[in-house]
């Protein structure tokens, strides 16, 4: 393969192709089964799961971004949501005061609690189902190195 070709070949296009219809469609199809079912979006569910998945349930508003791929802004405006429906508590870091803790409150774990199972089996039907152990493993060995890579650019390179 030429590797000084500023185009891509037709198993790389290929590939693309697929990868943005993943990228771009799945969190579609995901907003839409979430906000059908529990009136929340995928971005939020996702900072709802991962604030849940954190040392009792709370986190630097910092990390949390980072972790939900979110930026600042973006992440602040959910919070502002969150907070308005009791869903998360915001509190200044005992530990550095420049930083924000959110934590989520026994109503978000109950939201979260609500929205898993169908966003669960949305999850599974789309992504988990058409493949088999071996491709799932191959996927995730894939992706696992192209986020990282991703990561590294994002961070300055």
């Amino acid at each position: 393969m030429d590797t000084q070709s500023p185009w891509l070949d037709d198993g790389q296009q290929d590939l693309w192709q697929a990868l943005l219809t993943v990228v771009i469609a799945l969190p579609a199809a995901l907003d839409r089964q979430l906000q059908r079912d529990a009136g929340i979006s995928n971005f939020e569910y996702g900072v709802l799961a991962r604030l849940s998945m954190a040392d009792e349930a709370t986190m630097r508003l910092s990390d949390l971004a980072r972790v939900c791929d979110s930026t600042q802004p973006r992440l602040s405006k959910a919070m502002d949501r969150f907070e308005a429906r009791g869903w998360v508590a915001r509190r200044p870091d005992p530990g550095d005061g420049r930083y924000t803790l959110a934590a989520l409150t026994d109503a978000g774990r109950q939201k979260l609690v609500e929205s898993a199972p169908g966003h669960v089996a949305q999850v599974k039907r789309l992504v988990f189902d058409p493949l088999s152990a071996a491709q799932r493993r191959h996927l995730e060995t894939a992706l696992t190195r192209i986020a990282a890579t991703v990561r590294q650019e994002l961070e300055g390179g």
